[in-house]
């Protein structure tokens, strides 16, 4: 198992016992898992989790990509202009085709 895998289900583990995430506990909780992890490991997780909610950043993972369908559901109110644009873009792409002179089968 990797330093990094075994620092994180000890954060879990640890966020699962609603207990703070510090390099103590993580490597306490490692060292009784019989994992040996550098130092420098349970430093970097316990300071990047630091005042952190962690088990909001996991129930909202999926979350993140509601605000792109967003924006494409206020975007619908004009389809008939998206689609004249996207009828030009591609107009202007075939015609810049035809002025190189040469084909892919000629």
């Amino acid at each position: 198992m990797s330093a990094e895998l075994a620092t994180s289900y000890a954060a879990l583990i640890l966020t699962d016992d609603n207990v703070e995430i510090t390099s103590d506990k993580l490597q306490t909780l490692l060292k009784a898992a019989n994992v040996e992890v550098e130092s420098i490991w349970t430093s970097l997780f316990a300071k990047a989790l630091q005042g952190k909610d962690v088990e909001a950043m996991l129930s909202n993972v999926g979350a993140a990509g509601a605000a792109p369908a967003a924006g494409a559901v206020a975007a619908a109110g004009a389809p008939a202009a998206a689609e004249k644009a996207e009828e030009k873009k591609e107009e202007a792409k075939e015609e810049s085709d035809d002025d190189m002179g040469f084909g892919l089968f000629d």
